[in-house]
């Protein structure tokens, strides 16, 4: 699916290629707000116009969705020749990536009081299995969801890809008004990659929980932006990289 994005009105309008990404059909909209959002292209949900399928293609293709901007200056075109070093970073660009990720003007996730239990992580995954009704019949997908302090369920997403998985999840939480996401753990299949922890910085989220292993590029940016970060969260348990103070009881042992 390409992205775009359509500065201008009138006569005036243009459309700007933003990104062409590998995805699952389905909530589509919503990942375009999310990539949007979490790569700094556009700076809040509040800048978007009109989402839609571009005119001039096939509607039985639904390639390509133009994201129209309010207003021009809500979009950050400088963003676009840092995004592919963004998220291709590795360990070796490890510090001028963190220093990318904050001059996007992505700040530390403040303490607004989210807490979670350690008994209730271990249920989260298999939850999130439960909830991912593609994945039962396709066997093939990742997904993403938000959970609140309690475990229930706020949103989930499923995409082939992991990053595309999230996007969905956040864009789904910009187009309905509920960003920043202060009261909840984004809970992630697989493994958890720096682009993972970047765009849940981006969205406020103060906590993530994933079924594989994170990166040390993960880490450290849990670290630099005041995330929470477990992995290996399974039934036997979950080892805690970042912010084990935001887990009940286990204030003392960070």
């Amino acid at each position: 699916m390409e992205i775009r994005v359509e500065v201008g009105s009138g006569a005036s309008a243009r459309e700007v290629p933003v990104a062409v990404t590998m995805r699952t059909p389905g909530d589509d909209f919503n990942l375009a707000a999310g990539f949007l959002i979490t790569e700094g292209i556009l700076d809040g949900p509040d800048a978007f116009g009109e989402i839609r399928y571009c005119r001039n293609v096939d509607p039985q293709e639904y390639n390509v969705v133009t994201v129209s901007v309010r207003d021009s200056s809500r979009f950050h075109a400088e963003a676009l020749s840092r995004n592919f070093y963004v998220t291709s970073s590795c360990g070796v660009c490890g510090k001028a990536s963190l220093e990318a990720v904050e001059a996007m003007g992505c700040a530390p996730v403040p303490d607004l009081g989210f807490r979670m239990f350690p008994d209730m992580l271990p249920a989260l995954p298999n939850r999130l299995r439960e909830a991912q009704a593609v994945f039962d019949r396709t066997g093939g997908l990742h997904a993403a969801a938000l959970f609140d302090a309690s475990g229930t369920l706020d949103v989930v997403r499923e995409d082939v890809g992991r990053h595309n998985a999230v996007d969905k999840v956040i864009g789904a939480r910009a187009l309905s008004g509920g960003l920043p996401v202060s009261q909840h753990v984004l809970v992630v299949s697989g493994r958890t990659s720096f682009e993972i922890l970047q765009k849940a910085a981006v969205a406020g989220i103060p906590m993530v929980v994933a079924v594989g292993a994170p990166s040390s590029l993960a880490v450290s940016l849990a670290k630099r932006f005041n995330i929470t970060l477990t992995g290996f969260t399974s039934d036997g348990g979950f080892n805690v990289y970042e912010g084990a103070w935001r887990i009940t009881g286990l204030e003392e042992t960070e």
